[in-house]
C-alpha cells in the first residue's frame, strides 16, 4: 500500500481581527505551508498530493481552484504525483472543455504526474452554481467521455441533448498517452459500483463510516471491475482512501499536540455543515446510506474513543499509525490518503507527522503484504 496525501487547505476560525476579518492572513498562512509540507512529503516518497475542488466551505476547506496550488506543485516537486481530487464535472460547475485545458496544463508542468479524480459534488455547491442535481450523475459522464475526446482527438466537436461544442482543437495535450488515469469519488456500494464497471479507479474514505462499510464498497467494486465497460481510455483498478491522520513521536505527544481538539473541530465543523446545507436535500435512506455515524454528530456526540479504536482515524506515534494503516491494507485499500492538516494543528506538528510517516511508516507499508 503507497501513502499519499488529501489537502483541503483548513482555515479554521476564529481568525482574528485583520483585514477585517483575519480571514485573508489565514488563508494566506494555511497554502503557504501546505506547500512546505508537501515540498516534504515529495523528497519522502509520498505518492500522490490529491488536491480538492471545494467552494463556500468556511473553515473546512478554502481550496476551489486545485489546479492552480497543483500548477504550483509540478514546479516546486520532483516525483509526487498531481491528484485533482476532484474536478466537478456537472455542467453547470465547469464546461468539459476547461476541465481538460487545466488538467492536461498540469499534466505537462508535472512532466505527466497527473491523476484525474472526478465527482459531483454536494446540494450545497450544486445548487450555488445551477447544477441540475438529478442529473448530475449523467452530466458527470458525459462530461468525462467529451473531456477524454478532447484529449484523443487532434479536432474534437460533440452534440447530444445535454451538451453542444463545435469543431475545435482542444489544447494543451496531456503528456499522458492517452491521457492521465480516472478516478470516481464513490461513498456507497452503488457508486463504487458505478466506479468499478467504468473502469475508473474509487476514492473513498472512513469519514463518518465503519471500516467494514468501506470494505463492503471496496468489494462492490472490485466485483464491478472485474468485467468493465470503460468510458475512457485508461483502465484504473485502484482503490484509494483517505482519513485523517497525525503521528507523533509518541502517543502522549500527540495528545499534547491537541490531536482530539482537532479531530473533535474536523467532525463538528462536518456536521454543521451537513445540518446548514445538506440535510433539506437528502432523503432519509440516503442520510443513513451516506452518513451512519450522523445522528450522535447531530446531537454533539462525537464517538471520537470509537473512531480511534475502530481506525476509522490514524492517531499515535509511527508503531501505532502503522498498525492502525495494516488495517486498510488488509481491506483491499491501494493507496492510503493521510488528511494531516486539519484543524488547529501546528505547521511545526504536521512536518513532524509527514516526516514521521515518510521516514519510519512509509518503507514498512510499502512492504506489508496484506492477510488473506
Amino acid at each position: 500500500m503507497k501513502l499519499d496525501l488529501l489537502y483541503e487547505v483548513d482555515a479554521p476560525k476564529p481568525w482574528g481581527k485583520s483585514h477585517p476579518w483575519g480571514q485573508r492572513e489565514r488563508e494566506q498562512r494555511a497554502y503557504k505551508e501546505a506547500l512546505e509540507q508537501i515540498q516534504l512529503a515529495d523528497s519522502l516518497g509520498f505518492n500522490t498530493i490529491w488536491a480538492v475542488e471545494h467552494h463556500f466551505r468556511e473553515g473546512r476547506s478554502h481550496c476551489p481552484a486545485p489546479e492552480v496550488l497543483l500548477g504550483a506543485l509540478s514546479v516546486l516537486t520532483e516525483n509526487i504525483r498531481m491528484g485533482f481530487g476532484v474536478t466537478l464535472t456537472p455542467f453547470g460547475f465547469t464546461p468539459p472543455q476547461r476541465i481538460a485545458e487545466k488538467v492536461a496544463t498540469v499534466d505537462i508542468l508535472s512532466n505527466g504526474r497527473v491523476e484525474w479524480g472526478t465527482g459531483r459534488s454536494t446540494p450545497m455547491e450544486q445548487t450555488a452554481f445551477g447544477v441540475d442535481r438529478e442529473k448530475s450523475r449523467d452530466d458527470w459522464k458525459e462530461a468525462i467521455e467529451i473531456v477524454c475526446g478532447m484529449w484523443e482527438e487532434e479536432y474534437f466537436e460533440y452534440e447530444s441533448p445535454r451538451y453542444k461544442f463545435p469543431r475545435r482543437m482542444v489544447t494543451p495535450k496531456p503528456v499522458q498517452v492517452p491521457h492521465p488515469p480516472c478516478w470516481m469519488a464513490a461513498t456507497s456500494d452503488g457508486s463504487a459500483a458505478v466506479a468499478g464497471s467504468s473502469g475508473l479507479g474509487m476514492l473513498s474514505f472512513t469519514i463518518m463510516q465503519p471500516m467494514q462499510r468501506m470494505a463492503d464498497h471496496i468489494k462492490s467494486y472490485r466485483a464491478a471491475a472485474q468485467n468493465p465497460n470503460p468510458i475512457t481510455g485508461v483502465t484504473t483498478n485502484k482503490v484509494a482512501a483517505y482519513t485523517l491522520v497525525h503521528c507523533a513521536e509518541t502517543n502522549q505527544q500527540a495528545t499534547d499536540n491537541g490531536v482530539w481538539e482537532s479531530v473533535g473541530w474536523w467532525y463538528q465543523n462536518l456536521a454543521q455543515f451537513t445540518l446548514d446545507w445538506e440535510l433539506p436535500h437528502l432523503s432519509d435512506e440516503e442520510k443513513e446510506a451516506t452518513f451512519p455515524l450522523l445522528n450522535p454528530l447531530m446531537e454533539g456526540n462525537i464517538p471520537i474513543d470509537t473512531f480511534h479504536e475502530a481506525d476509522m482515524i490514524v492517531v499515535g506515534d509511527p508503531d501505532r499509525c502503522y498498525e492502525k494503516m495494516k488495517h486498510y491494507a488488509d481491506l483491499g485499500v491501494d493507496q492510503l490518503i493521510c488528511y494531516v492538516q486539519f484543524g488547529y494543528h501546528s505547521h511545526e506538528s504536521v512536518m513532524t507527522t509527514i516526516e514521521l510517516l515518510g521516514k519510519e511508516v512509509l518503507p514498512e507499508i510499502e512492504k506489508y503484504q496484506p492477510a488473506g
